[in-house]
């Protein structure tokens, strides 16, 4: 133990039990995604692609989440995004299990293994004041431990235009709505995505509608796959 835990000592984000933020029997209590959807129809997917009859020129691709966001998950998350004291450490931690589920998903492993020398990782935005406000990105942070888990660079070219509500309890057409145009590519950093290969990445899955949006602006800009990939699934 170092001299930092016994100032600041760790304890279970679930059961409280001194020694780390997940402890080992409530490790067994996470509930790793094993059920993915067609983003694009909201049915379900087998391997996490999206159906041959739902393809579409701008289209996301596919999505894979690793965790399902209930119980455990839903309380490391939380603290993740709305407790800073704990997200170095909590950061690697989801790092890890975010790993851990994807390279045991067979159609990632073979997109990855596939598209492993061209692919880009991009994290989905937080709204400028919102991210003032928090002080980081939960998405960008997860996917900072994926580039250096998977060997695959990060660009942050998305930004995000607008502040959406929660897409919680909204219809399908409201989610759309809300939204619409919330996206664009950044003036700066990697402006040519022609024929890149993307892995879109975000904390939580809800209505699906973020990341739709976020690849529909990636391919209208020149991106060649989008995939989704998510930390947890609600």
């Amino acid at each position: 133990m170092s001299i930092l835990d016994l100032i600041f000592p760790k304890y279970c984000v679930n059961c409280k039990e001194l020694g780390d933020y997940l402890c080992a029997n409530c490790f067994s209590f996470l509930s790793f995604n094993d059920f993915e959807l067609c983003l694009n129809c909201n049915r379900p997917s087998i391997d996490g692609l999206t159906h041959p009859y739902c393809k579409g020129k701008y289209l996301i691709d596919g999505a894979f989440s690793a965790l399902n966001y209930k119980g455990v998950v839903k309380k490391l998350v939380y603290n993740f995004k709305y407790e800073p004291k704990f997200v170095s450490d909590l950061n690697n931690t989801l790092v890890n299990l975010f790993y851990e589920a994807l390279i045991q998903k067979e159609s990632f492993a073979e997109i990855y293994e596939l598209f492993k020398n061209d692919l880009i990782l991009v994290p989905v935005p937080l709204y400028l004041p919102k991210l003032k406000k928090r002080g980081y990105n939960q998405s960008e942070l997860l996917a900072k431990g994926l580039s250096k888990r998977f060997g695959i660079p990060l660009f942050s070219v998305l930004e995000r235009t607008k502040n959406t509500k929660t897409q919680v309890g909204l219809k399908k057409e409201e989610r759309k709505e809300n939204i619409k145009d919330a996206f664009k590519i950044k003036t700066t950093g990697i402006k040519d995505l022609s024929d890149k290969s993307l892995f879109l990445v975000d904390d939580v899955l809800t209505t699906g509608s973020t990341l739709l949006e976020a690849a529909n602006v990636l391919k209208r800009n020149g991106a060649k796959n989008v995939w989704g990939i998510t930390l947890a699934k609600d």
